[in-house]
Formats: structure tokens, sequence, C-alpha cells
């Protein structure tokens, strides 16, 4: 589904309330990355990481909006020379620390990261190397599973994530059976984000072999249907992070996209509660819609705070992006 444009309300329209308080930050500490996905072009345009300058001008501001939580992403936030010290840093603050990583540096580095995270977050696409290397670009599969199984022994609590896509769309228990073979407390599906050109340092249309396609969809209706015949537990206990509905989504989505039905309805409240910070310091309300502020001298609730940016959470309440109506990822935070 091509990315349509957006309607932006005019200067002198009604600005959102303003956000004094912001639970979860998701700071990028660099656009570079060491894998090659196909669904993300950070590894072939990617340069530019976070300096601790931007850091410490952000640091006022978490403290004043009671953030609790940080999300160190990226890029792969392992790559950046200096991510212990700002993650010493945040975590002096008294920030939770959650890293969501590719992997592939993690059972090098297992130890280090257990002494700044609570929670790991390992982007996992395929239960087999022959899949992972469709999708991620490197024959890399055992050494990310070495890696996720010291960040366990490292006594992280350590998560897997799964964009669903083509290359593994009849994989999503096979995926299940091996988060319980590495040990890991759990793994959830997201769809893979196919109608936002800018979206994970895109430059344009992701690849052809991201989205399903009309002759994959029995692959992944299969796959959903063993995940609730054969994995009830697993769903009930949230090993599975997904209900059974949201994993239903995921279909209804796809199957939105080739035109075979409706778009599944939004819930998302996410740019109200949380806020994505690029390692350039632009300030985004999520990971799909692009700010248009910046973390400067003035700090976070000012960046946050702007005309411009209260002008953006108004347009997106009023339902005038249509990134938001074909979102994969809406979040709803309890206030």
């Amino acid at each position: 589904m091509p990315c349509t444009s957006v309607i932006v309300a005019p200067p002198g329209a009604a600005l959102a309330a303003p956000i004094t308080r912001l639970p979860l930050v998701t700071l990028y500490l660099t656009e570079r990355c060491n894998s090659r996905c196909v669904s993300c072009d950070y590894w072939r345009h990617g340069t530019q990481d976070l300096d601790l300058a931007t850091v410490e001008r952000l640091l006022p501001g978490l403290a004043e909006l009671g953030t609790q939580t940080v999300l160190v992403s990226g890029g792969e936030p392992l790559l950046h020379p200096q991510w212990a010290v700002i993650a010493e840093r945040l975590r002096r603050q008294g920030l939770r620390l959650w890293l969501l990583t590719a992997g592939l540096a993690l059972a090098k580095q297992a130890e280090a990261v257990a002494r700044h995270f609570e929670q790991v977050t390992v982007s996992l696409d395929g239960a087999t190397a022959a899949s992972y290397a469709r999708i991620r670009g490197l024959d890399a599969f055992e050494v990310v599973c070495a890696g996720i199984r010291a960040a366990v022994r490292a006594g992280l609590h350590v998560t897997l994530r799964v964009t669903v896509q083509r290359g593994n769309a009849g994989e999503l228990p096979a995926l299940v059976v091996l988060a319980r073979t590495l040990g890991v407390a759990g793994i959830s599906f997201l769809a893979a984000d196919v109608a936002n050109d800018a979206a994970f340092g895109r430059h344009g249309a992701p690849a052809d072999d991201v989205a399903l396609r009309q002759e994959d969809l029995p692959a992944l209706g299969r796959s959903l249907d063993t995940l609730a015949r054969e994995h009830v537990d697993d769903i009930a206990s949230g090993f599975i992070a997904e209900t059974l509905p949201k994993l239903r989504r995921i279909e209804a989505h796809c199957r939105a996209r080739l035109g075979l039905g409706a778009l599944p309805p939004v819930r998302c409240n996410a740019p109200t509660h949380s806020a994505v910070i690029e390692a350039s310091g632009a300030v985004r309300p999520c990971f799909f819609i692009a700010g248009p502020t910046r973390l400067d001298e003035a700090g976070l609730p000012a960046a946050l705070n702007a005309p411009a940016a209260r002008r953006l959470r108004a347009d997106i309440d009023a339902g005038r992006h249509a990134e938001c109506a074909r979102c994969v990822c809406a979040k709803w935070f309890a206030s």
C-alpha cells in the first residue's frame, strides 16, 4: 500500500495538551547497523551516532517528565563506541534501561550489557539459519543464538521480537519452540511495516520480498492456527506477548494491504505517553511519524511542547495521518 500524503493542520489550528509526564523514551544511539535486513535501510545509509552532549541535554527533561524507562535502540546500539558510558549516565539518573538489539555482538558483550540493562529484546526473524540469512542478510543465526544464551546466563530478562513477513510467515510456531529452547522469557510478533517509506531508515519503499503476497496468506493462516491450537498455554501465560486476537490482527493487516478486507481498527496513545529521539537529536511522536522539533539546549519538554509538536499531536488525534490507520504497532498506555 503506497504511503499517501498527510494533511497537516494549519498553524492556527487547536493545539494538543502539553505533555507533562512521559513514562517511556526510545533513544536511538546510532543510525548504523551490522545487520542487512530486507525491511530496513539503516545499514545502507546510517552514519550518525548520538553524542554525549545530546544525552546530557536530555537528562533534566527526563527527570522533569518523570520518565521511568529508556528503550535503547538504533540502528544497532552496541555499535556506538560509548554505549556503556551512555547507559551508565542514564542509570545514574535512576532510569530502567531496556536494550533492543540484533544480537550480533551479544555473545561477546553479554556481561557488560547485564551490568547496565534490566531487559533485552533481540530481533530474531528466522527459525533456521536459512530463513535468518534470507531476511537479515547475514549467515549469523548461530552467532545470534549464542548471544541470546549468553544474555540469559548473565541473568538478563531476554525476549525475542519477530517481524512477520514473507520469509517467515510459515515459521511462527517454530520460532516459539526456538524461544523455549533458547531459554528466553518470551516472544512477540509484529507485522512488518511496508506502508511507511520513511520508517527504519528507508529512503523509499521496502524490498519486494518483505510484504506478504496473496499466495503467502495460507502459510500465515496455518501458522496462526497452529499457535491457537498447540500453544494455548504460551498465549495464556504471556510467553507469547500477544493475545490470539492480536495475533489474528497480523493476518487482517496483511489481507487489508492486499485489498482483501478492511484494516483492523487502531487504538493508540503512544504520542502522549512516549517519544522517540533519533541519533540526530530529532524528536518523533512515534516510530512512524517524523516530528517537527529537535532536542536542543531548551531540553525535551520544550521540544515536545513546542507549538509545532502540539499541532502535530492534535493532527494525529484528529485522524489526519494515514500512517495511523495503517499502523502495525499501535500502543495503548494505561494512565
